[in-house]
């Protein structure tokens, strides 16, 4: 493999990256938060701002890999048990529920990072910026879209010609 696709398959993934250190992140610092607590009797007092900005990091960066994965939650048999002309006309409803969650989810949280870039609001211990734990939501949108969109009609379309 040579380093341009070494590189496009870090960027391809980059998600999974930055869900699997965060996850990584919290699980040695709860772990550690809960020796520190019981055993040496000295908690970290600023473990539960990192824990929420790692949760946050975990949730939004890995729901894109969810999408290119498949791994969100559907009900197929229904939609299978359908005539193929309803079958496309149902995918074609989903796309646009998905196209309009996501997109009204991108626009509130582009609002939600403004509102706590404009107020300067940080966490009272670390003093980690507010937009920076939820300035991934944006973000992820962006990713969810890519990757729904990418992986139905291009890389689906790929397999099937293959096949």
């Amino acid at each position: 493999m040579n380093s341009e696709n070494k590189v496009l398959k870090v960027l391809k993934n980059l998600d999974l990256y930055i869900s699997a250190i965060s996850l990584i992140v919290l699980v040695v610092l709860t772990t550690l938060g809960v020796l520190m607590r019981y055993m040496v009797g000295k908690p970290f007092t600023w473990l539960e701002e990192v824990q929420l900005f790692c949760m946050v990091w975990i949730v939004f960066a890995a729901s894109g890999a969810a999408f290119r994965t498949h791994n969100h939650v559907a009900i197929e048999i229904v939609v299978e048990a359908m005539p193929s002309k309803m079958q496309k006309i149902v995918e074609y409803f989903i796309d646009a529920i998905v196209l309009i969650v996501l997109g009204y989810l991108m626009v509130q949280s582009f609002g939600f990072v403004k509102l706590f870039l404009r107020s300067g609001r940080s966490t009272s211990m670390l003093e980690i910026p507010y937009w920076l734990i939820y300035g991934i939501a944006p973000l992820s949108c962006i990713d969810m879209l890519v990757s729904y969109f990418h992986t139905k009609y291009v890389s689906d379309k790929k397999i099937k010609e293959v096949a």
